[in-house]
């Protein structure tokens, strides 16, 4: 289940890479991540705006595929206002990949405002990075697979990951990739923090949340270890190693605690062993 919606996630963004004129008429595209979550949802002609019309069939039988598997999820029911929620908020995937940069700050700014109205402790960019992964939807189809959900407070895990994991996921990829999206001229969340200085900060902030907000959670050193994991991947990358980066990598992993630290020269090992030092 989760490795079919990740597949969409991950196919989607590389179509709409590759689409002319992406931007918000990209939001269509993305539909089909809402759909693959809504089980009673009619799947639709999502490539509507796109140039290329005929995949085969092959988004429509993974959309089909993540709804026969959630209506499957025992705990599905307790977990979908939360699921619906989340999903609702992929449009800002679309604007992720606005070409003009001035254009993209200005829409992303406005759709955060708009989605976010209430005074927050996290930036917009914070909030519209945050809706840009899926941890929190992960986390919440994870729980959905135990029957008896409700006494593990499907809101309770929802607020750990959301914004916090979400974001730093986000941060964190924006982070390792800095010089080469700077290359590309690709959208860089952590530049909107102005100085490099504060970003590292930020980052390593974010970082440290996101470890302390699963304290309270049900198996909470599992959530633990997936936050830990996902941090110390991002910060073993080649990319995050450099001579530039090395002391800001240093920084941002004592963040993450001793299980993120530790984690590390384990992950670095698997990377060297699989070669994917620099995925």
């Amino acid at each position: 289940m989760l490795v079919a919606y990740q597949v969409i996630w991950d196919f989607l963004d590389s179509v709409h890479e590759r689409t002319p004129g992406r931007g918000v008429e990209g939001t269509h595209l993305f539909k089909a991540l809402v759909d693959a979550l809504d089980p009673a949802s009619a799947p639709c002609n999502y490539y509507l705006h796109c140039p290329w019309q005929d995949d085969g069939g092959y988004l429509g039988a993974l959309v089909e595929a993540c709804q026969e598997n959630c209506a499957r999820l025992p705990g599905y029911g307790a977990v979908a206002p939360l699921v619906a929620l989340e999903t609702a908020r992929l449009d800002v995937l679309a604007l992720n990949h606005e070409p003009d940069r001035d254009e993209q700050d200005a829409s992303l700014r406005m759709w955060a405002t708009r989605e976010f109205p209430e005074p927050s402790e996290v930036s917009w960019w914070e909030l519209s990075a945050a809706c840009s992964a899926p941890l929190a939807i992960y986390a919440l189809l994870a729980l959905a697979a135990d029957g008896d959900v409700a006494p593990l407070r499907p809101d309770s895990v929802w607020n750990a990951y959301f914004p916090w994991v979400d974001a730093t996921a986000t941060m964190l990829d924006s982070y390792v990739d800095y010089a080469e999206d700077r290359a590309s001229g690709e959208h860089i969340y952590v530049e909107h923090y102005g100085r490099w200085e504060h970003a590292v900060e930020r980052v390593g902030q974010l970082v440290s949340r996101s470890m302390s907000s699963a304290e309270h959670l049900p198996d909470r050193e599992r959530h633990r270890l997936i936050i830990g994991c996902m941090a110390a991947m991002y910060l073993t990358k080649d990319a995050a190693r450099t001579s530039a980066m090395r002391a800001s990598t240093t920084h941002v992993a004592r963040c993450g605690g001793s299980l993120t630290r530790g984690l590390i020269p384990v992950l670095r090992i698997w990377r060297s062993a699989y070669g994917l030092r620099a995925a």
